[in-house]
């Protein structure tokens, strides 16, 4: 199992809830829209950070975990034609897309 973490900041002006209604009310449609979604996504997962007294304040807006079946069903949803013509121009509208940190791993269960 290949998994894609991503951590996330809003655009500058948008308000935390603002980025996150966005997220749900207009991103998460477009990106279920796609068949390559159902194709190669096995598992999507969207966190919100959550400011938590004695912590210090989330750096991050929200964490993204996507899995893959493997690294080349990542490539092919990634290069999709609907991804990078459809889905990919949408985050300009609320993330502050320089920022993202990406990390991909391979799972290996412990327990």
């Amino acid at each position: 199992m290949i998994k894609l973490a991503i951590l996330l900041k809003r655009r500058k002006g948008m308000t935390h809830q603002e980025f996150l209604n966005y997220r749900r009310e207009i991103h998460a449609p477009l990106l279920l829209s796609i068949p390559e979604t159902k194709q190669y996504v096995r598992k999507f997962i969207f966190s919100g950070s959550v400011h938590t007294p004695g912590y210090p304040h989330p750096v991050y807006d929200a964490m993204v975990e996507a899995w893959f079946d493997s690294l080349e069903d990542l490539n092919a949803f990634f290069q999709s034609d609907n991804f990078v013509n459809k889905v990919d121009p949408d985050h300009e509208h609320f993330l502050d897309v320089d920022a993202a940190v990406r990390l991909i791993t391979e799972e290996t269960v412990v327990i």
